[in-house]
């Protein structure tokens, strides 16, 4: 179990030169308040700085430097695991990045990647991804279990299972078999190398058995074929050579260029259908909204017009930048196709050279062959003996290379076998299918606590069917926003509780940023905090809240966030 103990952090966003220190165990349940811009999620950046290398929110680098002091932005966290004692330290002008266990630094010899990897992998067990559904649930820059692709789904659920060292195992398996299958293409080269020469040896044989003036002169003839076949090969060579070499570069330069445009218009492109994803959402709100539900102020009809016409106008533009991003995508898509035709006619060229290469290489043999029997003596026994040694010898090597091919081919049988074990298919969905019961008992019993009763099942391919009281089916998206929030807390509970019984990743800390604020009604927040006081005393809970007047009174300790001189400060209640 990870226990979160403190977290100081200085210059770091809107905080000044002075620590500002979080004790995470001092009590069991902590309410954060503050105004707008105090600095209350300022602890949840940099606790992920601290962590992961990136905070919370969609914060740049430089932007997490205090733009008074401008430097010595600097993050520490410390957390337990088992008996062994972990600071980590992150700073920005200057950086730093240190990994201390039991009071000694971890070895830094690795790049920065490979130090956040030993991190990650080695001490935390969880990446940013799992942090955020198991530690954090957040209003900003969280992302929910449901809104998750199937792929990032299933790294969440392997990290709280504990079985991601089978796709390590899968990647380790698939390298091995690559190697393998490098070293039977190798050996199979081998062979045909082997029984060409074996085939040349018996021929010579014969050849030196029945030589005489005729013979000699024919295969004179013959050399002097194989001579006049290899320099005409050359002179394909040179020809498919200078081709190869004044066109490839600028055509692989092009077709980079033009692979490079696409990439940029398909991301251009993305950006705009968010943008108008945006618009259609804010046009609805309006559509759908008389009162402002922050507020409850009414919404005249004056704004809802200025503001649906304005909509309007940015959606015709946004669609006709897609417009224009789709034409000079296709345009550059057409031009790296052809590109590509032109790049593939050049590589038949080389391939081609290739060849010819080796037709060169094997006349020379002939070549060499023929000659060596014009120039030996005419019924010569010891060179027959000494041939059919040769050949003997050669034999033997094709029956050690058949044996090595049939060792590999079992080998690689056996990856085939494991790698297919270790398929998202396999034995990974195996071990899901055995928790997936308690898991959507314990979804189903969190949601009925937070008062909403619908029946959630999720399945292996964490593919979510939720049926009503009815059995009408719905889906995620088809429910409010609030009803959203109960779902997304009863599975981030669910995975706390999944990671303890699994001790993989249990964590003492969980951070509720503007839970309250958001969608829940006055029951959904009596209800939360049924679940909230029912945790046991080794679960630290912190709400960052703006409704301090409504929860006063049911936390142990209350924490402030105030402004003073342009620097947060935070202040913690007598």
């Amino acid at each position: 179990m990870i226990r979160f103990e403190t977290l100081k952090f200085k210059n770091f966003l809107s905080t000044g030169n002075n620590f500002t220190e979080i004790n995470f165990i001092k009590n069991k349940t902590t309410l954060v308040v503050g105004l707008n811009g105090a600095g209350k999620s300022t602890m949840l950046d940099a606790l992920s700085f601290a962590l992961f290398g990136k905070p919370h929110r969609s914060i740049k680098k430089d932007q997490m430097v205090n733009s008074i002091n401008n430097k010595n932005a600097v993050v520490e966290v410390e957390f337990s695991i088992g008996q062994h004692k972990f600071k980590v330290v992150r700073g920005i002008k200057p950086n730093v990045f240190e990994i201390w266990k039991n009071g000694e630094m971890v070895n830094q010899d690795s790049h920065s990647r490979e130090y956040q990897k030993i991190l990650e992998q080695n001490i935390l067990k969880l990446n940013h991804k799992s942090f955020h559904q198991i530690v954090v649930l957040g209003s900003t820059s969280f992302v929910p279990f449901m809104q998750l692709s199937t792929h990032h789904r299933r790294e969440i659920i392997e990290d709280l299972l504990d079985i991601h060292i089978f796709s390590r195992m899968n990647m380790l398996i698939k390298e091995r078999l690559s190697t393998l299958k490098e070293k039977h293409k190798q050996i199979v080269h081998q062979e045909d190398i082997v029984k060409t020469k074996i085939e040349a040896q018996k021929k010579y044989i014969r050849d030196i058995t029945l030589i005489n003036t005729g013979e000699t002169n024919k295969k004179k003839s013959e050399i002097k074929e194989a001579q006049s076949q290899i320099k005409a090969l050359i002179k394909t060579n040179e020809k498919h050579l200078e081709v190869y070499n004044k066109n490839y570069k600028p055509l692989k330069e092009k077709q980079d260029a033009a692979l490079e445009n696409m990439q940029e218009y398909s991301a251009i492109k993305k950006s705009l259908l968010d943008e108008a994803n945006s618009l259609v959402k804010q046009a609805k709100f309006y559509e759908d909204h008389d009162n402002c539900p922050t507020c409850e102020q009414a919404i005249s009809l004056s704004i809802k017009s200025e503001v649906l016409n304005k909509v309007k106008t940015t959606a015709g533009s946004t669609k006709k930048k897609i417009d224009e991003a789709d034409t000079k995508y296709n345009e550059f898509d057409i031009e790296y196709t052809a590109l590509s035709e032109k790049l593939g006619e050049l590589a038949y060229l080389e391939k081609e050279v290739h060849g010819n290469n080796k037709t060169i290489e094997s006349l020379q043999l002939q070549i060499d062959k023929l000659q060596n029997e014009i120039d030996a003596p005419t019924n010569n026994n010891n060179d027959i003996s000494t041939a059919n040694s040769d050949l003997d010898k050669l034999k033997a090597d094709r029956e050690e290379l058949f044996n090595s091919k049939s060792e590999l081919n079992e080998q690689v049988s056996y990856s085939n076998v494991i790698i297919e074990m270790l398929k998202d298919t396999g034995i990974k969905t195996k071990i899901i299918k055995q928790y997936l019961p308690v898991m959507n008992k314990l979804i189903n019993e969190y949601l009925q606590i937070l008062d909403f009763y619908v029946s959630f099942n999720i399945d292996e391919n964490f593919i979510e069917t939720i049926k009503s009281r009815h059995r009408d089916e719905f889906t995620y998206d088809s429910f409010s926003e609030g009803e959203k929030q109960r779902i997304d807390l009863a599975l981030m509970f669910t995975w706390r509780m999944i990671a303890k019984m699994k001790n993989s990743v249990s964590t003492n800390l969980l951070i509720l940023d503007e839970t309250f604020d958001s969608s829940l009604d006055h029951d959904g927040i009596e209800n939360l905090m049924k679940i909230l006081d029912s945790f046991d005393d080794n679960t630290n809970v912190f709400v960052i809240s703006h409704k301090g007047d409504l929860l006063d009174g049911k936390f142990n300790n209350k924490l402030e966030f105030v402004k003073d001189k342009n620097f947060s400060k935070c202040l913690e209640a007598a």
